[in-house]
């Protein structure tokens, strides 16, 4: 009985620590960091298939990428056009965000290599007498200060 609750306890911990490496990245990849007010809808704003207005839109900006409205030159119909604005580190926006991708790509790469070797735990529970899950827990508090 005790073998299978470890059993179940570490194959849920394997897929917990895949799912927050995955939503980490997902996170650092996002760009709505920080979202703008609405901008006022115009007479242009009007969806030519309803009839109605549009939601009004929010510029975002990410850590290195910000959604923008662009309009295209076909009835005037406008879209949102996301993508990274930093081509390289030093035009990242500022010294913090600079920082803060620096120190989240650093806890991504340990949350990634823990979720692999997490899912090596399923066959080897300890190497050289030290417990791997121990180890991996230790290296998960430290990605997420």
């Amino acid at each position: 009985m005790c073998h299978v609750i470890v059993t179940c306890r570490s194959m849920l911990w394997t897929l917990l620590s895949i799912v927050v490496a995955f939503a980490e990245l997902i996170a650092f990849m996002s760009a709505d960091w920080l979202i703008g007010k609405a901008k006022p809808s115009n007479s242009e704003d009007v969806d030519n298939r309803t009839g109605g207005s549009q939601e009004p839109y929010h510029p975002t900006l990410g850590i290195y990428g910000r959604c923008t409205k662009i309009s295209h030159m076909q009835l005037s119909r406008r879209d949102t056009l996301c993508g990274p604005y930093a081509e390289n580190f030093s035009e990242i926006a500022s010294g913090f965000w600079q920082a803060t991708a620096i120190f989240l790509a650093m806890g991504i790469m340990i949350l990634c290599a823990v979720a692999f070797v997490s899912v090596f735990t399923m066959c080897v529970q300890s190497i050289m007498k030290k417990s791997i899950f121990n180890v991996c827990g230790l290296l998960q508090g430290i990605a997420g200060m």
